[in-house]
């Protein structure tokens, strides 16, 4: 594989151990990044193929060459997940028995400090994992109004001091490197709270990415489709960083599986109710799954993963 695009898959393990049941057919790797999972799995099942997709070029060419010694078992193409069912009709033959995502951003793209993506680098502002799409971390940080930036900010990161940090951003602009912006989010935090919690620019820096990405929606969008392509017995699995993309996983499950009224939350103690359409899914995970201690020793950044699991149903 490219040195420059060599990624650790996470929980690779428990990812083909949940696939291991599926019938025969196809797995769409909805992320597939330098080909990981993809090439554990069909190791693993020699009567499975594998439709990749991502979105950054660089880990399309990474996963081609990772996965070129499975010849026609393996297609690998360039796309969002967020067109999942557009994808999977040109691309696949049909019998999609699997649907994995491993979301957020991946090391390779971390540590290429001209990609614009981490806070411990002089970059440029860019963060696009898509290098053909035109919006970039510059257009964001620059031309989004105040109030837009707080909302992304708050939004996107969970960030406390977004009006601060927001406020700061307008004032120093233009800001055109990952560094500047660094340094006017840490003059807007407090001394005292800068000093706790991690690095200080951690959740702008990841507000501002998902903004770029577009990350929310497109995963709401994509796994919204991916139920429709599965063929009954076949399994939906999500890898998620943190708690905004676990969210609307763990919601999306429920919500197929029958067991989240319109309402909100099922007090506890009640059952599910018994009304409205039948179920799409079998949830696999009552909790999500996290990664083992010896994995958590060889690769610190799988720390913050969820994996949940679902199982469609054949009505």
């Amino acid at each position: 594989m490219s040195a420059a695009f060599v990624h650790r898959p996470v929980m690779s393990r428990e990812v083909v151990e949940l696939l291991a049941t599926v019938p025969p057919g196809t797995v769409i790797d909805a992320t597939a990044g330098g080909g990981g999972h993809a090439g554990l799995l069909l190791d693993t099942r020699p009567d499975l193929r594998l439709l990749g997709i991502d979105r950054d070029p660089a880990a399309v060419a990474a996963a081609r060459e990772a996965l070129g010694r499975f010849g026609e078992r393996a297609r690998v193409v360039h796309g969002g997940f967020e067109h999942l069912s557009d994808i999977a009709a040109s691309e696949s033959e049909g019998n999609i028995v699997g649907v994995l995502f491993d979301l957020g951003v991946s090391s390779p793209q971390l540590d290429r400090a001209e990609r614009g993506f981490s806070y411990w680098s002089d970059a440029p502002l860019d963060m696009r994992m898509d290098s053909a799409q035109s919006l970039t971390a510059a257009e964001v940080v620059n031309d989004y109004d105040e109030a837009e930036l707080v909302t992304v900010i708050q939004r996107n990161g969970e960030e406390r001091f977004a009006r601060r940090i927001a406020r700061e951003i307008v004032r120093r602009r233009p800001l055109t490197t990952t560094g500047e912006l660094v340094d006017a989010i840490k003059a807007a935090i407090p001394a005292p709270a800068r000093r706790t919690g991690g690095h200080p620019a951690r959740r702008t820096f990841q507000a501002v990415r998902m903004e770029v990405n577009r990350e929310l929606p497109n995963l709401a969008e994509g796994l919204s489709e991916s139920v429709h392509v599965l063929t009954p017995g076949g399994r939906i699995l999500v890898l998620a960083y943190h708690s905004l993309e676990d969210r609307i996983v763990k919601q999306q499950f429920a919500d197929w599986a029958g067991t989240r009224p319109r309402g909100g939350q099922i007090p506890r103690g009640l059952p599910a109710p018994t009304d409205g359409p039948e179920p799409l899914v079998r949830v696999l995970t009552r909790k999500p799954m996290r990664p083992g201690e010896r994995e958590l020793a060889e690769n610190p950044r799988a720390s913050s993963v969820r994996l949940r699991a679902a199982e469609r149903l054949s009505s």
